[in-house]
Parts: structure tokens; C-alpha cells; sequence
């Protein structure tokens, strides 16, 4: 299971970036190259050392790995409580994330970033990453996150086509610092009746720590629906048919041809005949004279949001069947467009792979505002593929992620629709009912102990599988929404 290709290339470069700090120039100036350093202002500023991946020019997209360098010290936590970079032209790139060492070590803090359009030269306002992603991670105690490639990681942030940079990571406070008045004549330190009084001291980050800027590559282009209405998911002439390609393509050959870039919407007579092509020896009589499943949507595959097949692991990973579905928020921002929806996919990707050191795309499936579903985790759609999206729960569960962050936005008609109708057909192919509740085995975790059996209902939310926000406040109201459409679609 495991056995990560080695086509992951890490070159460390010694790289000089340096930021033209007005607009005009922000326009006009070249992105300076790795292993070069760059005059600004008669003088010659040094930037940290880069981490390229994927510098061959064969391979669409890159990611840059800058180390954060201390920008403060705390003299009581006896390190930095700060970390960061300096404004910086850096190569081209749409998303970024913070990553460090032990992945089982959480980032007690705030991290900030804002960045540089190209082209215009002007730099956004800080943004916030979203610190808390640990709970998005395969179960404890498999394979996946023993590799010894995993790293601990904020969510990616989303920021659009960008190039220059800024980054600060500032530890929260961790109580009361002793205080620093002369020692009394017991050798206590001062009086310390007052507490609220004294500066606070930080809480140590975890070691490690670096920005990921990620350049998905130029998205495929877009093929039209009879309407005329962009629709994602095309294909890119210029893929190349690798055997991963094929084996990745192949695993949906049930649904369509291999090296199609999409699954088509059924309808549901022709639905419910291919459940029982697909899962007929396993269904009951009941189940055969009344099937209950959604008619089957349309599904953006892997090749039609453009994945490098040679990046994941090679052999796919299955759990027994699909009981629940987890519904998340990818926390990346809502600030893309429908046409962005595959950069953005094959950005997450690639973060999740290159720069946490995971098997694959951890979602089993991906959802945009405008309704388009995605396949995410290869293995093929309509079978139970071992995801690594809720901590403790993944086994004979799916994870879908709407793309955006849902904690004050409400999340599009849409794409609660997309989730209803996904979740209808492939609860339907296990025999699922949408507003049923059902029992999951806990793997470990920060609501339930390893070996626990959980009740939980059929569609949930993160949330309800672990200590955390996902899949935001906005998104999870309309669960409710969600789990009664899917019922209808089933004809429940």
C-alpha cells in the first residue's frame, strides 16, 4: 500500500527573490530565476532557500518550499514566537500553505499571508490560513500517515495568480509569564498577585516550518454544454497516456470509456440498471424490487480536472463499503471562479501529495459553487475508495469537500443540490438511506477513543466526527437541506 513514486523530486536551490515595492515596477519586472540574485534599489537582497518541485518543464505546475525564518524570540518558551518572510518576488503561483515536521504536532496560532496579483502589482490584505487541518488525515494506526513523508500543514488558501509574497506565523499565548521584578527574599520572583498584569508568554510552533506556494499548471480547456455555459472538466491534447493515467481512467471503466474526461448523468431507469450490473449479486430481493437510488449525476473525472496520475501512489486503497458520507469545506476561500474550480482541484492535489506527503487527494469527491462534481481520490467513483478526510472515521465512509470556506459565507444552491444529488446515488449503490442514521467504528480521535461505535447520521457533517469548524457553520445548516433532497432523489 505503501511505496510513494519517486518521480516526487525535491531539488534544494539557493534562491535570491526580491520585491519591487511599487506597482509600476511590480508590472514591469521579470520573475527573477532560482540560483540568481536580484539588485533592487542598489542593493542585492538574498532570499531563503527555495525547495522546487517539478522544475522539469514536462511537468505542468511547481511548488516552491521557502523555509520561514524567526522573526521574534521569546526568551521564556526560549525560541522565536514568530516566524515569517519578508515581502518577496517569488515564481508564479495560485495557492499557499504552511507546513512543518511532525505532523502529529498542532500549530497553537495565527498564521497570516497576503500576496501580490501579477500583472497589476497589487498586494492583497493579510488573510488568514485556516491552522486547524490535522483532523483531515487518514486514520491512526494505517499505513498512510506512517510513510514517514507526512508533514503537518495548515488548509491551503486559495489567492489566485499571484507573485510576490508575505508570511507571518505568531504563536498564541500560552498564560501568564513569570514576573520579572527582583527575587524576594524567599527566591520567588516578584509578588505575582496580579497575573492579568504580565505580558503572556507563547506557545512554542512546531519545528519545521515553511511556505508552500503551489502553480497548478494552466488549467485544460473548458468544452461548452449545448447552452453554450462553460463547463469544467476537457481534454488536454497534450496528455500524456501513461500507465497510471490508464489504470486511474480504467477504474471507472464500468461508468465510461476509458480516458473519458467525464461520467454522464443517467437518468434513473437506466440508474437503477446499472446497480444492478454493478452490485447485483449483493442486493437483497427488497432491495432489487425497490432500489432506492438517485438517478447517477454527471462526475468530472480525474482526467477531465487534469490530475497527474504520476504523483499519488500507484495502487489504490478500498475500505469494505460506503455507509456515510462526511461533508467538509475545503477552507481554501471562496474568491474562485467556476472556470478556476480544476485549478484550484489540482492545486489541493498537489499540496496534499508534494507538500503534506499524502498517498493521494485526501476527498473522495470535490464540489464547486456552481454544482460540478469532481472525482477526487482515485479508485474509481462507484467504489468504496479509503479516503483520508475525517480523522477516526474514513472506513466505509466518502468525504465530499465544496470548495470554498463556509463558516460566515453560505454556500450556493448550487452546490448543496450537487451534494444531494451525489450522495443519493452513491448511498443508493450501498443501500443507504440519506435521512437514516447508521453506526461507524471510531479509528481515534479528539471526540471519540479508538475502537468506539459511534451513531451518526448517513450525510454529516466533519464536525460531527471530530473536534473542528469543517465544514463551517453556513455549510453545515444546510445538511438538513441536503440529507431530505437526497431522500426524494432516492424516492424515499
Amino acid at each position: 500500500m505503501r511505496g510513494f513514486l519517486a518521480s516526487s523530486i525535491g531539488v534544494t536551490c539557493a534562491a535570491a527573490l526580491a520585491l519591487p515595492l511599487t506597482p509600476s515596477a511590480a508590472a514591469t519586472a521579470a520573475r527573477p530565476a532560482l540560483g540568481a540574485e536580484v539588485a533592487t534599489s542598489g542593493r542585492t537582497v538574498a532570499g531563503p532557500a527555495v525547495r522546487q518541485e517539478d522544475a522539469e518543464s514536462s511537468v505542468p505546475g511547481s511548488t516552491q518550499s521557502l523555509p520561514l525564518a524567526a522573526l521574534t524570540r521569546d526568551r521564556d518558551v526560549g525560541g522565536p514566537s514568530e516566524w515569517g518572510l519578508s515581502p518577496r518576488g517569488v515564481r508564479h503561483f495560485s495557492l499557499v500553505g504552511v507546513t512543518w515536521d511532525a505532523p502529529d504536532n498542532e500549530l497553537h496560532g495565527r498564521v497570516q499571508v497576503r500576496t501580490r496579483a501579477l500583472g497589476t502589482g497589487a498586494w492583497s490584505g493579510w488573510q488568514d490560513l485556516d491552522t486547524h487541518n490535522g483532523e483531515h488525515a487518514a486514520d491512526p494506526g494505517t499505513e498512510e500517515p506512517t510513510s514517514g513523508r507526512v508533514r503537518g500543514s495548515t488548509a491551503p488558501l486559495w489567492v489566485g495568480e499571484s507573485d510576490g509574497v508575505e508570511v507571518r506565523v505568531t504563536a498564541e499565548a500560552a498564560g501568564p509569564r513569570p514576573d520579572d521584578g527582583p527575587e524576594g527574599e524567599d527566591g520567588v520572583r516578584g509578588g505575582g498577585d496580579d497575573s492579568a498584569a504580565h505580558p503572556e508568554a507563547a506557545a512554542i510552533l512546531p519545528a519545521g516550518l515553511r511556505l508552500e506556494l503551489v502553480d497548478p499548471g494552466e488549467p485544460a480547456p473548458e468544452k461548452a454544454d449545448p447552452a453554450g455555459a462553460p463547463r469544467p472538466g476537457s481534454l488536454n491534447p497534450e496528455t500524456v497516456e501513461t500507465a497510471e493515467v490508464l489504470v486511474a481512467s480504467g477504474a471507472n471503466a464500468e461508468l465510461a470509456p476509458v480516458g473519458a474526461v467525464e461520467i454522464p448523468a443517467l437518468g434513473r431507469a437506466e440508474t437503477e440498471r446499472e446497480l444492478l450490473a454493478l452490485r447485483g449479486n449483493e442486493l437483497t430481493e427488497a432491495q432489487r424490487a425497490k432500489p432506492y437510488i438517485g438517478p447517477r449525476p454527471r462526475i468530472v473525472t480525474r482526467r477531465g480536472w487534469g490530475a497527474n496520475e504520476g504523483w499519488r501512489e500507484r495502487q489504490f486503497a478500498y475500505t469494505k463499503k460506503v455507509k456515510a458520507a462526511f461533508v467538509h469545506h475545503t477552507a481554501t476561500g471562496s474568491k474562485y471562479s467556476c472556470s478556476q474550480a480544476p485549478s484550484l482541484i489540482r492545486g489541493i492535489y498537489r499540496y496534499h501529495v508534494k507538500s503534506m506527503g499524502w498517498r493521494d487527494v485526501g476527498y473522495n469527491f470535490l464540489v464547486d459553487k456552481c454544482g460540478n462534481i469532481y472525482e477526487g481520490r482515485a479508485g474509481g467513483v462507484a467504489k468504496p475508495v479509503l479516503g483520508a478526510h475525517t480523522l477516526g472515521f474514513n472506513s466505509n465512509s466518502m468525504g465530499i469537500a465544496v470548495l470554498g470556506s463556509y463558516g460566515a459565507t453560505k454556500p450556493t444552491k448550487a452546490s448543496v443540490k450537487a451534494v444531494a444529488r451525489l450522495t443519493a446515488w452513491k448511498l443508493g449503490l450501498y443501500g443507504a438511506n440519506p435521512r437514516g442514521k447508521t453506526y461507524l467504528t471510531s479509528g481515534g480521535g479528539n471526540l471519540y477513543r479508538k475502537g468506539k461505535n459511534v451513531r451518526l447520521n448517513v450525510i454529516s457533517g466533519h464536525r460531527d466526527g471530530y473536534s473542528t469548524e469543517c465544514p463551517g457553520r453556513q455549510l453545515y445548516r444546510k445538511l438538513g437541506s441536503a440529507r431530505a433532497s437526497a431522500a426524494r432523489y432516492q424516492g424515499r
